[in-house]
């Protein structure tokens, strides 16, 4: 008798906790109507159904992660079914979807989005491949997703781009990305445009590989600069965005500071307890080199395109974070927790002691609760 009087209170204190609110209302650009109801957490109901395209990348996993977390039935359209697997446990019974896709089969795509009221593109591709170079997927393939959607009726469309998109860039991924955005907004004029700098955290390509390949950091004598963003912020920022009505056509989320090459390969050495590289800078022609002789091997090793990206610093355009309601976090406070493993037994629950920052660094947004001090 305890145990149903107990079970009975939690329900009524679920149910109390969850009465419709005007928070819970939501009016997409088509004016429609999406109402959130039910407990909190996953079994709960927010009223969208939402199509990720590319849900299996690094930043997909996350986003379906916290739509899941409120409810949201999230169609995920994936072409290797190993690599989709693990997202049907981050949603409640029969909310997560998935469906078999492939970018060229503009039927397969309408399968995917035909019964969303929201799409998000995060498909990208950032070296070529026999099959798919720049263009396929960040310029054909982001329009044609984009066309179908506004033919379908979809009401609110989500493209993921770079910070540094530029048709005049030198880099032909920041090209294929600026005219992936020209032809999104073309082909569905309510677009929004997000653009993150680059992303860390777990499996990134941008901490773990300074932790293996420091020499590819070393390119441009290490004096790069960059405005890294923690994946999680940029997730959030994109829930965020599907519970506001009206946003801008373009939304900038770079990372609260600007830093060198040079004082992130310092705090990786920093964390990982490793000593620095030694290897020489390489020349920019030999890099090239080097790198087309490795994507005849290996695709994913080191493009040349790349080594032309390690020349390029991020734009110093603001950031959009107060529309989104974060306060970005500083690469500091995480580093510990990604690339720990890269310590040695002996050395893995040592303090991480930070070098210092240069005087040159560039803080666009102070987290208060952020010191990136000491850690353990």
């Amino acid at each position: 008798m305890l145990a149903i009087k107990h079970n009975a209170l939690n329900i009524q204190r679920i149910t109390r906790v969850r009465k419709r609110a005007y928070h819970d209302i939501v009016t997409l650009p088509s004016k429609k109507i999406v109402t959130a109801s039910g407990p909190p957490g996953y079994s709960a109901v927010s009223g969208n159904t939402v199509t990720v395209f590319g849900c299996t990348g690094f930043l997909g996993r996350y986003l379906v992660a916290k739509l899941g977390k409120v409810g949201t039935r999230i169609i995920t359209p994936y072409r290797d079914e190993d690599e989709v697997r693990h997202l049907k446990l981050m949603g409640d019974l029969g909310q997560m979807v998935r469906m078999e896709w492939d970018l060229r089969d503009e039927k397969s795509i309408a399968e995917c989005l035909r019964h969303s009221d929201t799409v998000i593109n995060l498909v990208g591709r950032d070296y070529p491949t026999k099959n798919f170079d720049y263009r396929d997927v960040n310029t054909l393939g982001a329009e044609r997703i984009a066309k179908i959607a506004a033919e379908n009726g979809v009401s609110r469309f989500i493209q993921l781009s770079h910070l540094n998109a530029s048709e005049t860039s030198p880099s032909k991924f920041y090209q294929s990305k600026a005219e992936g955005e020209k032809r999104v907004q073309e082909a569905f004029p309510d677009a929004t445009i997000i653009r993150p700098s680059s992303m860390f955290g777990y499996e990134d390509k941008f901490l773990n590989n300074m932790a293996i390949w420091p020499i590819w950091w070393k390119l441009n004598n290490s004096q790069t600069t960059v405005r890294p963003v923690h994946v999680m912020d940029i997730a959030q920022a994109i829930v965020n965005i599907m519970k506001t009505p009206q946003t801008p056509s373009v939304v900038n989320l770079p990372g609260p500071s600007t830093l060198s090459y040079e004082y992130l390969l310092d705090l990786v050495s920093s964390v990982t307890l490793q000593p620095p590289s030694s290897a020489p800078t390489l020349p920019k022609a030999v890099a090239e080199a080097l790198a087309s002789l490795g994507n005849t091997v290996w695709w994913p090793v080191l493009s040349p395109d790349e080594v032309a990206r390690r020349y390029i610093n991020d734009s110093e355009v603001p950031g959009d974070w107060d529309l989104v309601g974060i306060t970005p976090a500083e690469i500091e406070d995480h580093a510990i927790t990604y690339i720990r493993r890269y310590r040695s037994a002996a050395n893995f629950v040592r303090p991480v002691v930070f070098p210092p920052r240069p005087q040159a660094a560039v803080v666009s947004h102070v987290n208060p609760s952020s010191s990136w001090r000491s850690e353990g």
